[in-house]
């Protein structure tokens, strides 16, 4: 009896000891859980940069591009048709020595073959469209739209004269005649200004040099002798541009009431009438 007694005091001492010491883990402060830094960033797909041929400084229009050339690092995804490539056209910068800008380009601007002249003769011959010739007339601040007229700005050429007529009493009248001889013609030049310079905005020149074909440039320089002046007015873009808003209205215009002037020119004792459709 006493044996089973000890027992099962022993049995609840220890029932006691293990409940004791799960009351003390339970009532123990609970272990803060580690912090997960995650410092790695997802990895970018990299850009695949091939070398073009680039402007390394400013260069002016006419303006030959020896030595201001450089192959430059550029992406291959931004790359458009016309650039010159160093893997495919590795000898660009020798064959390009020489050459002369058709347009202006700026530092680092990727250089088109289209935008280049090959040519080592005069930049407004290498300029001029195949059967198109280059003639100058010349000008005033007041017969030039007050000098804002600039070079690839398109114009309209009138012709202006003075006629006398017999009057009352003997008294001879005297009238302006004039005549838009020429349109939508493209100014190439004013005086040896080609392009804007430093911003300007404004040139004031005596002579302008227009883009004309060969009987326009017989038309023009009759006129020239006939006429006491020649005025330049100045068209909107919105209609002497091909692929401006009103151009295509333009042509419809012409197309269906060509006005025509006519001229007569005497070239060794021979009279030629030269008819211009405007």
């Amino acid at each position: 009896m006493r044996g089973t007694r000890l027992a099962i005091f022993g049995v609840a001492g220890a029932a006691a000891a293990g409940a004791g010491l799960i009351a003390v883990n339970l009532t123990a402060p609970t272990a803060a859980p580690e912090t997960v830094v995650i410092t790695a960033q997802p990895a970018e797909p990299p850009i695949k940069l091939v070398e073009v041929l680039a402007a390394s400084r400013n260069i002016a229009m006419g303006e030959r591009v020896d030595g201001a050339l450089e192959w430059v690092q550029w992406p291959e995804t931004a790359l458009s048709e016309g650039l010159l490539r160093r893997d495919s056209s590795p000898n660009a910068l020798e064959e390009s020595k020489g050459s002369i800008a058709r347009q202006a380009f700026f530092t680092g601007e990727p250089i088109r073959d289209a935008k280049l002249i090959k040519s080592d003769r005069g930049f407004m011959s290498a300029i001029l469209p195949e059967g198109k010739r280059a003639i100058a007339v010349q000008i005033a601040a007041d017969t030039s739209a007050g000098g804002f007229i600039l070079p690839n700005d398109h114009v309209d050429v009138i012709m202006a004269r003075e006629k006398t007529t017999p009057g009352a009493a003997s008294q001879p009248q005297t009238s302006v005649e004039t005549t838009t001889i020429l349109k939508n013609l493209r100014v190439l030049a004013i005086d040896q200004t080609i392009e804007e310079k430093d911003g300007t905005r404004v040139v004031v020149g005596s002579t302008a040099t227009l883009e004309v074909d060969p009987q326009q440039a017989e038309a023009l320089t009759a006129a020239s002798r006939m006429s006491d002046r020649l005025i330049l007015s100045l068209r909107a873009l919105a209609d002497s541009v091909p692929g401006s808003p009103g151009y295509a209205r333009f042509l419809l215009e012409q197309e269906q009431a060509p006005q025509k002037t006519q001229i007569r020119v005497v070239r060794y004792g021979k009279t030629t009438d030269i008819t211009t459709r405007n």
